[in-house]
């Protein structure tokens, strides 16, 4: 069940940018879509189109507002077209990470891609949603709270109050200082991970082999009080299922 489209706030200046403490970032693109069939029955996940938008441009058009001039794609369901579409655009500079031999999930996508980021910081976000910013943009807002000493990753998330179409009990608590620990089972967490979030290379290091999920290192980090997380201070779009796309499109569009 989705939520009732509820009105945007209208922007009335331009919004500020700053420094970026990367200009790479990695999407991850590879699932296979099930949640989203059938639209995924003949197209990956990030080619759905969401007000006539594939996914995954909502994504890249944000890292160009933002000034990230370099984006790293995963590929496996699907490829051919995905990687098509890609050639089409203009900006960023895309390479694609191929995963096609075999899926390695969010933590070892990352971990075949890190040879084309060849950088220390990178972003790396999920396709599936869709997000507004507040008085900054995510990646300038990430840039500013990003501290190479203290963290190995530092997620963007967003309070259910702010989040559409998202009916979970949310992922994360936050302690004064920004730390990040996980939701206890039975219990409602305040927090919601958007998908978006800077990574050192240092959370990669020593990566298991094969497919797993980048929740093995953020544990690893959680454990050496190195996993942060920002509160987004705009709004985020769920768009994992077909049934969200209608109250997303209603709300962006402000039918």
């Amino acid at each position: 069940m989705t939520d009732t489209p509820r009105p945007l706030p209208r922007r009335t200046a331009p919004l500020p940018g700053g420094p970026l403490a990367s200009d790479v970032a990695m999407l991850l693109s590879a699932g296979m879509g099930k949640r989203m069939r059938p639209l995924t029955a003949t197209r990956p996940k990030p080619l759905v189109r969401v007000v006539g938008k594939p996914l995954i441009d909502y994504s890249l058009d944000k890292l160009v507002e933002a000034g990230v001039s370099r984006a790293v794609v995963n590929v496996h369901y699907l490829s051919d077209q995905l990687v098509a579409h890609l050639k089409g655009r203009k900006a960023p500079s895309i390479a694609i990470s191929d995963e096609t031999d075999g899926l390695l999930e969010t933590g070892g996508g990352m971990v075949r891609a890190a040879p084309l980021i060849a950088a220390d910081p990178f972003f790396c976000l999920n396709t599936d949603a869709i997000w507004l910013d507040g008085p900054r943009n995510a990646f300038a807002a990430l840039s500013e709270a990003w501290d190479a000493a203290r963290m190995d990753a530092l997620l963007l998330l967003v309070s259910h109050a702010q989040a559409y179409n998202y009916t979970g009990m949310g992922d994360f608590h936050l302690d004064p200082l920004g730390r990040i620990s996980r939701r206890k089972p039975g219990r409602v967490a305040p927090y919601i991970f958007t998908g978006i979030q800077i990574v050192s290379q240092r959370l990669l290091r020593d990566a298991p082999d094969g497919a797993f999920s980048t929740g093995v290192l953020w544990d690893r980090a959680m454990a050496e009080g190195r996993l942060y997380g920002l509160s987004h201070t705009g709004l985020w779009f769920e768009v994992g299922s077909p049934a969200m796309i209608a109250p997303t499109e209603a709300a962006l569009t402000g039918a």
